[in-house]
């Protein structure tokens, strides 16, 4: 039954996310490209498989237990959205982690994937709709840092909440075993209540900001090679 709930859960949040994206997308993206569904597959394959591979170089942080560890795979993903759009973002962050399953397999039971997916979206997502509701530069470090905030207040809520007594329960671990991993790198760290506080909000704060900064200085360089084509995309679409 818990893992039944968890796939459940998992089905239920993915197809959620996908409906957010899709409304906005329909009803609020402004100047939506007309790009063909083989450009639009192939970039968003090409961004998910970058970002895939990505997630595959973790860095350890001092200040949080040893099972949360940095990545900078939303980068390609907040390419790919802001490129194509709030859609393209979701479905990049679930191959994303599909091709991570594939190369790398699980040591989380699951969780730490999903929880991945969960709380990349609830940054890649928010950054997209401001930065389309009217895109440009101060649009975009705008949707950063909005969805900075909100990947950092969800993120924190969902470890609470959810993420970390799913994960004792399926890993068989005690939640006491659990927060003792945190104790050992801060002693502060006395509870989730503390363990939350102390080790997730800065882990999400920092790799917001970090995968903020990275993506605005890169997105700047590739942006031209990738709309060198819309003139054209626009020019076959006014023909049709």
């Amino acid at each position: 039954m818990e893992n039944l709930g968890f796939i459940l859960a998992c089905i239920l949040t993915v197809a959620l996310l996908f409906v957010l994206a899709s409304l906005f997308e329909r009803f609020r993206m402004q100047n939506k490209k007309p790009f063909s569904s083989t450009h639009y597959i192939a970039y968003t394959a090409m961004f998910a498989c970058l970002a895939g591979v990505l997630m595959l170089l973790e860095i350890p942080l001092f200040f949080a237990p040893p099972f949360y560890k940095i990545d900078l795979s939303e980068i390609p993903v907040l390419i790919c959205t802001f490129y194509l759009g709030p859609v393209a973002g979701v479905a990049a962050e679930l191959v994303k982690v599909l091709v991570k399953l594939v190369l790398k397999g699980t040591s989380t039971a699951f969780v730490g994937d999903f929880a991945n997916f969960a709380v990349g979206c609830s940054f890649v997502l928010p950054a997209s709709i401001v930065y389309h509701a009217k895109p440009g530069r101060k649009t975009a470090l705008l949707g950063m840092g909005v969805g900075t905030a909100i990947m950092t207040v969800f993120g924190s809520a969902f470890n609470a909440v959810y993420l970390l007594p799913k994960f004792a329960a399926l890993y068989g671990m005690p939640m006491e075993a659990i927060i003792g991993m945190g104790t050992k790198v801060n002693s502060a760290i006395t509870s989730v209540t503390t363990l939350v506080l102390f080790a997730v909000v800065p882990f999400n704060l920092l790799k917001g900001v970090v995968v903020s900064a990275l993506t605005f200085i890169l997105y700047k360089r590739i942006s031209p090679l990738l709309h060198r084509g819309d003139a054209k995309l626009r020019q076959r679409a006014e023909k049709a």
